[in-house]
């Protein structure tokens, strides 16, 4: 074995069996959750996006309104954020393509976040299941997956070992 592969080797970082552990089990819990929200919607027939894009009152506003008036572009937003929560959520629980998937459910949140956040002033005719300021889980499961996305969960323990294998020879 060269110098240079072992050197490279020395700068692989190590986790901890419990670091290891507690990463995976947030990324699963994440996914889950994703995964029951998506599938939630998808078996109801009556869920639409409208009704929390129409509830909007901050700087996207005006264009999550606009997506409720186009029947075609509510429709679309419906069908992305049913199969996107689903599909981010497997991603997430079986660690396939998990930077993809971290990634795109830190957008997704994002999203949910900015058509409705916590702001002071900002009052919405559907209820909230607590009292927050600027700060509500949505911000936090963002902010969880951000410290996810940091870290190669799906690498270690996920279908990406199999995905992203190098080959030793």
């Amino acid at each position: 074995m060269s110098n240079t592969t072992a050197n490279l080797s020395d700068l692989q970082p190590k986790y901890t069996t419990f670091q290891l552990t507690a990463l995976v089990i947030l990324r699963m819990l994440i996914g889950w959750h994703l995964i029951y929200e998506g599938i939630t919607k998808v078996i109801n027939p009556y869920w639409s996006s409208a009704g929390y894009l129409l509830e909007s009152k901050w700087i996207f506003s005006e264009w999550f309104k606009s997506i409720v008036a186009n029947p075609t572009a509510l429709k679309v937003v419906d069908f992305l954020n049913e199969w996107g929560l689903i599909a981010i959520g497997l991603g997430l629980l079986a660690g396939f393509l998990t930077r993809i998937a971290t990634i795109a459910g830190i957008v997704l949140l994002i999203l949910y976040y900015f058509a409705n956040p916590p702001f002071v002033g900002l009052i919405y005719s559907m209820p909230t299941e607590g009292s927050y300021l600027v700060v509500n889980k949505t911000l936090i499961e963002a902010a969880a997956l951000f410290v996810l996305a940091a870290f190669p969960t799906g690498s270690k323990i996920g279908l990406d070992i199999f995905l992203f294998r190098k080959n030793k020879s």
